[in-house]
């Protein structure tokens, strides 16, 4: 059987890919990030290892041990964490992501980072894949999803702030933001989808409209933006009515079990 490497964030979406890499006959083996990936995980793969979010070289020391020649990153990572007072003694960074951060890496942005450690992987012969490969049914389609149709007015403003969050992905801002009445109430940074919808939904009150998109360097390797069940929780609470996402481009964990939950709390799902 084909082997795969899987590095695991944190979210749903490194067990929702090791169970469609098991559908396909796929063996993965899994290396976990200490204080990010879910436990669970280990039910769905065949070996799991685990690691600190800074220690590429014990990830290649793996990979190699097992002759990974292939490999997929799937989950994030929690970005606040970068800020912590100890997380120099919390990370114990190996020498080689002091190399890679300190030589390699001149931005600080996903996809400079994430780019550079698709890189040193591959110094060893282990190629990154797209993270999609063994799960396209959970790729957004265009249209709407939903059984609410999005109003015209509300479409207004989805197409009022597309372009403005196309451009603030562009500048590596962030991938998410809020409109309500053509006004952008909030703007995703560092913070996160979940806080920005409940910041918006703060000044806006109710009806506000949630747009994500992909960066416009879209690298479906990592950059895949991802909505789920978490997502239409915080939409609820943020009394939203419409959730836009580009189409094609955006991952909808459990996507049945989501586009549910939205019906349920009457929030228009689209695809674009």
């Amino acid at each position: 059987m084909e082997k795969l490497g899987l590095i695991a964030g944190n979210g749903r979406f490194p067990i929702l890919f090791a169970k469609g890499a098991r559908n396909n006959n796929v063996h993965i083996i899994a290396v976990g990030i200490e204080g990010e990936t879910s436990p669970e995980i280990e039910q769905h793969v065949e070996k799991l290892y685990w690691i600190g979010v800074a220690q590429i070289g014990k990830l290649i020391k793996i990979f190699k041990q097992e002759n990974i020649s292939k490999a997929v990153m799937a989950g994030g990572l929690t970005k606040t964490n970068m800020f912590s007072s100890w997380r120099n003694l919390r990370y114990l960074p190996d020498l080689r992501t002091i190399n890679l951060w300190y030589r390699n890496v001149k931005k600080r942005d996903d996809h400079s980072l994430l780019g550079a450690v698709a890189d040193e992987l591959l110094k060893d012969g282990i190629e990154l894949q797209n993270s999609t490969l063994y799960v396209p049914q959970l790729l957004a389609q265009k249209g709407v999803l939903t059984r609410k149709q999005p109003t015209e007015k509300e479409m207004e403003d989805v197409h009022f702030g597309w372009h403005i969050a196309k451009e603030i992905a562009r500048l590596g801002v962030g991938q998410c933001i809020v409109v309500k009445e053509k006004i952008v109430l909030a703007v995703e940074a560092l913070e996160g989808t979940d806080e920005t919808i409940r910041r918006g939904g703060n000044l806006g009150r109710e009806g506000i409209i949630v747009i994500k998109v992909s960066k416009h360097d879209f690298d479906p390797r990592f950059d895949i933006p991802t909505v789920g069940l978490e997502t239409i929780k915080s939409l609820k609470e943020s009394s939203a009515s419409t959730l836009a996402l580009e189409a094609e481009k955006t991952l909808i964990l459990d996507i049945e079990e989501t586009i549910k939950a939205a019906d349920q709390a009457h929030i228009a799902i689209v695809g674009l």
